[in-house]
């Protein structure tokens, strides 16, 4: 049984009004937070790969720490922080929704395990205010933990770090690097999700052989290749496929974005938007026979995502005049740092996987049809992944495999 799991964090500074209180959150305010959820997870796609390479995050894992940050924005900050994650709801109701979503994952799971775990370090003496704590310990299930970034900023992040690892069965090591906390950190909001579980269809390892991945039309790679033959969620798309693979439980699946020509990813890539995602996933449909054939690949990935998110809208966040007084009653918080770290290995047993996201702040300054010919899905090309629950349809990770043999 393999596992997947990520983890996020928000390293704070300094704290700062009111929060308002938690309400019942209905079915239809939990379906926009995943919309939302979604909507960001394709902008960030779409910063992302710009760079060059292989490519996995967790946007879930981002926008959970980032709503806890956000229940403690106030003003312009607030507006831009809900620009860039696409929070449509108000705070009343986006808390409660976000909270729900996560209590639907921390519970008993048949044939693979999945859970969710949040903490609030702060620094001893700092006064939060009760509405920001209640709020984001009803919502959150947070545990508020007392710390001294003053005079021991090295020991916390030692412990955060091994909190971070726990919560991800160690696949998530050294979040936090030496230097990022120092003793103006006032506040680490973290949060860890863990997945355990197999195919619902296991590929036969010895039908796993070395064959060539085409990196580009004239350059290869050997590799090895999975293979298997059965049904399969599918959708065509003209310029590339859609090939839904189950997890046990059927709660978690991945989906492959492959595109028919060898260098057809740069095309395929642009396209990537929330409402897109949402129409190709509403299309997949069941299809009897598919032969498929799936590299194994492993892959760890780091972001530091200040900078892309402030060139995606959210800058006052990182500078000294950013508003976070939700949190203590007054300003003083800034942004000073948000890391992502992401790992995933995919072999013939399932997906194991995991994800982390640190943010720091510091003191301001169809239907079945007639059966149809085998479908042909072979994916020795680029392509793109998500891992999605197929309950409330969240993107939990999303990733791209340019050279499985990196």
């Amino acid at each position: 049984m393999k596992t997947l799991s990520w983890a996020t964090l928000f390293l704070m500074c300094t704290a700062v009004g009111h929060a308002e209180q938690p309400v019942n959150s209905g079915a239809a305010d939990q379906a926009e937070a995943v919309k939302s959820n979604n909507v960001f997870a394709a902008s960030l796609y779409g910063q992302l790969r710009k760079q060059p390479g292989n490519l996995f995050f967790s946007p879930e894992s981002i926008s959970t720490a980032f709503a806890m940050a956000y229940a403690g924005a106030r003003g312009e900050t607030a507006a831009e922080m809900a620009k860039v994650f696409d929070f449509t709801l108000p705070q009343n109701r986006l808390q409660p929704a976000m909270g729900a979503l996560l209590a639907g994952m921390n519970r008993k799971h048949e044939g693979y395990e999945l859970h969710v775990a949040d903490a609030l370090w702060a620094q001893a003496g700092e006064n939060f205010l009760p509405g920001y704590l209640n709020l984001v310990q009803a919502n959150y299930g947070t545990e508020f933990r007392r710390v001294d970034f003053r005079t021991a900023p090295e020991s916390v992040r030692e412990a955060i770090n091994r909190w971070v690892e726990q919560q991800t069965n160690n696949k998530i090591t050294n979040l936090i690097g030496p230097g990022v906390l120092s003793p103006v950190t006032r506040l680490v909001l973290t949060n860890a999700i863990y997945f355990k579980g197999d195919w619902s269809s296991p590929f036969a390892t010895g039908e796993t052989h070395e064959e060539e991945f085409h990196l580009s039309a004239s350059q290869t790679v050997k590799t090895p290749m999975m293979h298997r033959t059965g049904g399969y969620r599918y959708f065509d798309g003209g310029t590339f496929q859609a090939l839904e693979l189950p997890y046990t439980g059927g709660d978690l699946a991945m989906v492959v974005l492959l595109p028919k020509e060898v260098a057809g990813l740069p095309a395929l890539e642009p396209s990537l938007t929330g409402p897109a995602l949402s129409r190709w996933m509403e299309k997949l449909a069941p299809a009897e026979k598919v032969i498929l054939t799936l590299p194994r690949f492993t892959m760890t990935r780091e972001f530091e995502l200040s900078g892309v998110l402030a060139r995606m809208g959210m800058a006052q966040a990182f500078s000294n005049s950013a508003d976070f007084s939700g949190m203590t009653g007054k300003r003083g918080f800034t942004i000073s740092a948000a890391i992502h770290k992401a790992y995933i290995d995919v072999n013939e047993e399932g997906t194991e996987a995991a994800a982390a996201t640190s943010v720091v702040m510091r003191a301001a300054s169809v239907m079945r049809q007639v059966p149809q010919p085998p479908i042909v899905f072979r994916a020795d090309h680029p392509f793109l992944f998500l891992i999605r629950d197929t309950r409330s349809g969240s993107i939990l990770f999303m990733g791209r495999v340019a050279d499985p043999a990196e």
